[in-house]
Parts: structure tokens; C-alpha cells; sequence
């Protein structure tokens, strides 16, 4: 093949990635700019926007349904509006953001928490009542919760247990409670001592450990929702001079040291891409190419799994020179437009 071949096929190649009018997104983000969680989670999503050649805008609401509303807000102010809004379920503001928007022409993917049973027996689903809420993606929060609790247990199978939750009104805490009740049911000899709602926070966490393992000296397995919530358990054991099992959730360069470390033996993590795999179902939405005939209107990604200490190395050095792993193309329908299912996987940055 001569050069000038090469030159007009790779330029045919790229003009097919260009679009006419890049597609514009606005992400109400729930979590602070300065959390670790969400700013990771934002990155990705602008790295596949970079890779999609779309506009990205992310608004923090500072885990505060009024400021999420308020922003929500002021982008219907805005004189040109973005072709679409990604909203989280976080505290449960869903169905006032999908009234918010009805009549504004701006299409709404739930991304992370979707409508709880509840809201959704009023409201319906994607594309019903309101039309413009084109679908949603979420990942595999139930299955989550279960493979941590499951291989806690196998830690210690006799052991006493305390776990920690969430934030009551995140579905994405209640679905991960679930998993490790329907764990607990397997092995009916694990005794769940206190199921705490540490609220995301370390310090929270922290607090509440301090006051609650002198109560169980038999204590040996600790569940928790998220890494800053094992953290703050840890901190009150050591000062107690207590030997637990502990396990925890999230990617943070903290979190995965901790399990190259072995100080956590059980981490389950992969989630923080999950925006970026909701950007490739907006660009292939924006294309002509409906992510509805790929999978549905509501998508699962089953990206939360549990992580060995040589995966969390491997992540640990992506994490530390990003930006080498992943381009967010190759889970695009426009590759493969005979796609018949999304696979967004993180896989790549763990080998």
C-alpha cells in the first residue's frame, strides 16, 4: 500500500468520527469537585467525549439536592442548551428533574441511579411519560454488594459482622444492601451485629466504629459500601488495637494500595468509567445509531467486580499515568453497527 493510499484511508477513517455538530452534554454530577469518586468519574467521562468528539459540562452539586436542582435549573436558563442532560437518582431528585425538563427539548439519560420501583410505578419508564427521558444506564450494584459479602464470609465463615451503608436515599446503597443480605441468607451462621448508614464519609464512619466495635469483641468481619467508610472503620480499630476483615468499593489510588498492601482483602471496583460508557450511548444516539436496539432503554453494565492484588496493581499504575488505557471508541455501534449489546468493561486497564 503507497503512502498517499495510507494518507486518504486513514483520512476516510477519521472523517467518520467528526460529526457535523459535536453533540453537547451537561452532567449534574451529585458528588464535590474535590471528591475523589466523582472527579474520577467526571474525568472519564471528558476522556470519552475527547475520544467521541463531543462537548462536555460538568456541574458539581456538592451531594445537596438543592444546589443538583439549582444547577438543573440554570442550564434551562442558558441561551444555547445542551442536546442532552445526564442526571443520578442521588437523595432522589429524579422525578423532579424529569418534570423540570418535560417541555424543554433537551433528552435525559439517568446514569449510575436510576428511578426506584416506587418512583417508577408513578412515572414510568424511559420513553413513556416522558418522552425525552431516552433511557438509562446503571451498573451492577446488587451483584456487588453479594461478591463482597460472599468472599468476606470466606475470610472467616463463623465470623460476627457490621457493615456499612450509604446514604438511605441513593438506590445505588440500597441495591449494594441487597446483595449483602441475599449473601447473608446463604450462610445463616454469619450473624450481621448492626447495619450503620455512614453516609459515603470516612469521618462518619469513623465516628460511628469508635462507639460500636467495644460493643461486639467477637467482631471480626466488616462490610462497607465504599472505600472512604472502610477507612474510617480501619482508623477506629487501630486505635483499638483490633484485627478485622475488611472489604470496600471504589478505585481511588488509596483504596488500591490498601489492597496491594493486603490490609483490605476484599475490593470491588470498576464503576468509575461507567459515564464514559453512557457518553458512547449518547454519541451513537446522536449518530442515528439508538442504543435502544442495542440492549434496550435501561442498560446494565456489569462493571463492578472484585479485584486480586495484581489487577489492583495494574490499575494502581493507570491510575498514576492516565490516559493510556482506554479509548472509549471501541464500544462504540459506529464500529460495529451490527452490534447487538453494549460491552463498556474495564478489563484493558487491568492487564
Amino acid at each position: 500500500m503507497n503512502a498517499l493510499l495510507r494518507i486518504f484511508l486513514a483520512t476516510c477513517l477519521l472523517l467518520t468520527w467528526l460529526p457535523a455538530q459535536a453533540a453537547s452534554v451537561v452532567f449534574l454530577n451529585p458528588g464535590y469537585s474535590t471528591e475523589r469518586f466523582w472527579s474520577d468519574y467526571a474525568a472519564f467521562m471528558q476522556d470519552a467525549a475527547d475520544d467521541l468528539g463531543m462537548q462536555l459540562h460538568v456541574l458539581y452539586g456538592a451531594r445537596d439536592t438543592r444546589t443538583i436542582l439549582a444547577n438543573a435549573h440554570a442550564v434551562l436558563q442558558r441561551k444555547e442548551k445542551p442536546d442532552y442532560l445526564v442526571f443520578v437518582n442521588e437523595q432522589y431528585v429524579g422525578p423532579e428533574i424529569l418534570r423540570l425538563y418535560a417541555d424543554s427539548g433537551i433528552k435525559l439519560l439517568a446514569l449510575h441511579s436510576t428511578l426506584t420501583p416506587e418512583q417508577r410505578s408513578r412515572l414510568g419508564g424511559p420513553r413513556e411519560k416522558y418522552p425525552n427521558w431516552i433511557g438509562s444506564l446503571v451498573t451492577n450494584d446488587e451483584e456487588a454488594g453479594y461478591l463482597m459479602a460472599k468472599a468476606l464470609i470466606e475470610l472467616d465463615p463463623q465470623g460476627d459482622m457490621v457493615a456499612f451503608s450509604g446514604i438511605k436515599q441513593t438506590p445505588s446503597a440500597s441495591l449494594r444492601e441487597e446483595g449483602l443480605k441475599r449473601a447473608l441468607a446463604e450462610h445463616p451462621q454469619v450473624r450481621l451485629r448492626q447495619l450503620l448508614y455512614g453516609e459515603w464519609k470516612e469521618q462518619r464512619a469513623y465516628e460511628q466504629a469508635k462507639a460500636l466495635l467495644p460493643r461486639y469483641p467477637d467482631l471480626h468481619l466488616v462490610w462497607a459500601a465504599n472505600d472512604e467508610m472502610t477507612f474510617g472503620v480501619m482508623r477506629a480499630a487501630r486505635e483499638q488495637g483490633r484485627k478485622l476483615h475488611y472489604t470496600g468499593l471504589n478505585t481511588s489510588e488509596r483504596v488500591l494500595q490498601a489492597r496491594i498492601d493486603g490490609r483490605i482483602e476484599v475490593l470491588a471496583g470498576g464503576h468509575t468509567i461507567l459515564g464514559g460508557c453512557a457518553m458512547v450511548l449518547l454519541h451513537d444516539h446522536a449518530r442515528g445509531l439508538d442504543f435502544a436496539e442495542r440492549g434496550g432503554t435501561e442498560q446494565q453494565a456489569r462493571l463492578l467486580r472484585l479485584f486480586n492484588q495484581r489487577e489492583a496493581q495494574n490499575l494502581l499504575a493507570y491510575m498514576r499515568k492516565p490516559g493510556e488505557g482506554l479509548d472509549f471508541r471501541r464500544f462504540s455501534a459506529q464500529r460495529d453497527p451490527q452490534m447487538k449489546h453494549y460491552a463498556c468493561a474495564i478489563d484493558a486497564l487491568l492487564r
